[in-house]
C-alpha cells in the first residue's frame, strides 16, 4: 500500500475514511493499493488522481511503516508529493482538508499512518 503526503503552500491534504470502509472516520494520507507491473510512485499517481481527482508530482519516497493486526498485515509507504492542480472530489472518503502540519494530531488516524504522521511533524 502507499500514501501521499499532499503539500500545498505549507498545507498537507488528509482525507477521512467512510462508514462502509475498514476503520470507518479515521483519518489518514490517500493512496491505495499498487497494481502488477505499476511502481509505487505511480500508483500514487494514479490513485491520486482517481480517488480525489488531483494531479500531484510525486517528490520523494519518505516513510514506511508495517502494521501487524490479527487479521492481516499492512505495509504502507509513504510519498511526498506536491500539488499540482485540481479541486479534491473525493470519491471514496467522507472528507478532505488542507491542514497546517501542526493540527495533524488533532486527528484520530488509521494505526498505519501514526508513525508516517509523527515522521512527518518532526521532519519539518
Amino acid at each position: 500500500m502507499t500514501c501521499a503526503i499532499i503539500e500545498k503552500s505549507g498545507l498537507v491534504l488528509v482525507a477521512q475514511r467512510g462508514s462502509t470502509m475498514d476503520l470507518p472516520y479515521h483519518w489518514e494520507f490517500p493512496g491505495g493499493k499498487v497494481q502488477d507491473g505499476e511502481t509505487e510512485a505511480a500508483c500514487i499517481a494514479r490513485e491520486i488522481r482517481e480517488e480525489l481527482k488531483l494531479e500531484v508530482e510525486v517528490l520523494s519516497r519518505f516513510a514506511e511503516n508495517t502494521c501487524l493486526g490479527p487479521e492481516r498485515s499492512l505495509r504502507l509507504i509513504a510519498f511526498r508529493c506536491r500539488y499540482c492542480g485540481g479541486a479534491p472530489q473525493p470519491s471514496e472518503h467522507v472528507d478532505v482538508k488542507w491542514l497546517r502540519p501542526q493540527e495533524l494530531s488533532a486527528l484520530t488516524w488509521c494505526p498505519a499512518d501514526m508513525p508516517i504522521v509523527q515522521a512527518y511533524v518532526q521532519s519539518l
